[in-house]
């Protein structure tokens, strides 16, 4: 077939590419390389025609199905017919992008702020503790005006988290035109 070679080599480039950046969603580079042959792919694929294609064994190629579909960048459709998993990518870029962020940044955010509230409580305690000395209750009111501030951003990224999930970052940051 004539340029196949390449297509194959311009593919290639894109799906080493993706293996080598899909750290940045917390799996590994051999998901990547899935991920990367599967959106060229063009249609649903089963495991098995993945492990083929791959030379990857089964179970790594089910391993990485799940971390992709965790992600909500690979997902099991159904084809009528077919007896097997069949798995697609999900090719909305923009939707996978702001699942993840929105995930691993709302748990980063529930972490921080529940230590915020209990050192702020804590250290509001020691403020107004009659036997903690004037060095301490000051060092712990700059400490209260800090976690104040920290606490502001963390609000400050909520709502950013939020404009994602909403879409109304496209209204700041347009998507390109189709």
């Amino acid at each position: 077939m004539e340029g196949k070679e390449q297509l194959d080599r311009a593919r290639e480039r894109i799906i080493e590419t993706i293996a080598q950046n899909i750290d940045l969603y917390g799996v590994t580079p051999s998901a990547g390389r899935l991920y990367g042959m599967m959106y060229f792919h063009n249609e649903p694929i089963t495991l098995d025609e993945m492990k083929e294609e791959l030379g990857m064994s089964k179970t790594s190629m089910s391993t990485s199905v799940r971390s992709l579909s965790d992600l909500k960048m690979v997902e099991r459709v159904w084809k009528k017919g077919v007896r097997k998993d069949l798995y697609q990518v999900q090719e909305d870029w923009y939707q996978s992008f702001i699942d993840l962020f929105s995930t691993k940044w709302k748990s980063a955010i529930s972490m921080h702020i529940h230590s915020i509230q209990k050192s702020l409580s804590e250290l509001k305690q020691l403020v107004s503790d009659d036997n903690a000395s004037e060095e301490i209750k000051e060092l712990a009111k700059i400490d209260i005006e800090k976690l104040e501030y920290i606490l502001q951003y963390y609000t400050w990224l909520d709502r950013l988290i939020e404009s994602f999930e909403s879409h109304e970052i496209f209204s700041l940051v347009p998507k390109e035109r189709e």
